[in-house]
């Protein structure tokens, strides 16, 4: 049988503050666990062990965030304390002491979130390491918001503070869609750690939102795509060359950016142009057309391994050099939409919801759309295809108005 005891301990050095540490008792032997939690010593309830009610309103708000590690800590206690017994091995003080240590050190949601990242970068799933370290970083912030640090263990992370860091995003201005994709990210952390064994599954994100809704409109008529390839535009200019890049990526099936950029000379071969996708490595097959081919012939030929005239210098990051020329290229594309009266954001995401929704419109069904695209589920293909499918009732719905 193991107990666990919270004791603090008042600085020798006048005005600084205390620590808090843990007796861990087994076989009447006694260990001591110092933790990081510091508070003075008038913070510090002796009869119940734990940091006193304050009334002041900085004071309430370290010692409530005090009480709440010690009661996670002891919780990972017991539940280490449950595993040793569960072996059936004998174990000393020390074992649990060296199992929380070791606990604390590997299942902190950094460090647990960046051996993911590091696994994805390594595995060359650049695009999704980022999306997952845009997601921790934003977490970080909330937590240092609120005073919190970014320290926040796995086993910590209950209901109460995914749905507050929730409640944080939307008063920041974060969009439902938004919101839901970080929490979407640490959900599938979560979800790692449980089959790992390092948390028992609390399902801490069934009261927030985790959804997918409908996006703002990104496709265009082919009226509109048409008006855009006529455009009369230099290729040597800014705006031609967003447009040139953003007619490529449509006339390639919506190619994504990043898989254009890294397309190699050796991909295209036989008349066909072969590569993996790059976020799911799906391997797609593109028929070389003579509209792609002319709209290659606009450029000098790349130096570099390269196909496409993106990534066109050598001994460069080319990881930088891909993410720079895509935010020039959307850049670009709005003065492209001005010349073209484009009304919606034209980016090139558009270019791969317009590929989508034209092939829908020719009446192809949603399960080729999807293979075309190299999308791992038809779910997806439906999202990109929603606003047309609004657009298409609206116009059924004119006619019947009509009719009256």
């Amino acid at each position: 049988m193991t107990s666990f005891k919270v004791k603090f301990r008042p600085s020798a050095v006048a005005g600084r503050d205390g620590s808090v540490y843990y007796q861990i008792i087994h076989e009447r032997r006694v260990r001591q666990l110092l933790t990081s939690y510091r508070l003075p010593s008038d913070c510090w309830d002796e009869r119940r062990s734990l940091p006193a009610a304050m009334s002041a309103a900085s004071s309430r708000g370290a010692t409530e965030r005090v009480r709440m590690a010690i009661g996670h800590d002891l919780d990972r206690l017991t539940r280490i304390c449950c595993r040793l017994e569960r072996r059936g091995l004998a174990y000393t003080a020390d074992d649990v002491v060296e199992e929380f240590r070791r606990y604390a050190a590997r299942y902190s949601l950094a460090v647990f979130m960046g051996s993911l990242v590091d696994g994805m970068r390594r595995r060359g799933q650049m695009r999704t390491a980022e999306t997952y370290t845009a997601a921790l970083r934003s977490f970080q912030k909330f937590l240092s918001d609120v005073g919190q640090g970014d320290g926040l263990m796995l086993d910590a992370m209950t209901s109460d503070v995914v749905e507050a860091y929730e409640a944080y995003l939307r008063a920041r201005g974060n969009s439902p869609n938004t919101t839901s994709f970080y929490m979407r990210i640490l959900r599938a952390v979560y979800n790692r750690a449980v089959d790992s064994g390092a948390v028992e599954q609390g399902n801490p994100f069934k009261r927030v939102y985790t959804g997918v809704g409908k996006t703002v409109k990104r496709a265009l008529p082919l009226s509109v795509m048409r008006r855009i390839k006529a455009l009369d535009l230099s290729p040597r200019s800014h705006a031609g060359y967003a447009r040139d890049m953003f007619l490529m990526s449509f006339y390639l099936r919506g190619m994504s950016f990043i898989d254009m950029a890294f397309l190699r000379k050796e991909n295209l071969a036989g008349g066909y142009l072969s590569y993996r996708r790059r976020k799911t490595g799906q391997a797609l097959r593109i028929e070389w057309t003579r509209e792609m081919q002319e709209l290659l012939d606009r450029y000098p030929a790349n130096p570099t391994p390269y196909l496409l005239p993106i990534l066109t210098k050598e001994g460069i990051n080319e990881r930088n050099a891909y993410r720079n020329a895509g935010y020039s290229i959307n850049r670009h594309l709005k003065v492209v939409a001005g010349l073209a009266g484009v009304s919606i954001p034209l980016t090139l995401y558009c270019a791969r919801h317009t590929w989508a929704s034209v092939a829908k419109s020719k009446g192809i069904p949603v399960s080729v759309i999807s293979e075309g695209m190299g999308h791992d589920s038809e779910a997806t293909t439906r999202i990109y295809l929603a606003s047309l499918d609004t657009c298409v009732v609206d116009k059924v719905n004119e006619l019947i108005l009509k009719s009256i």
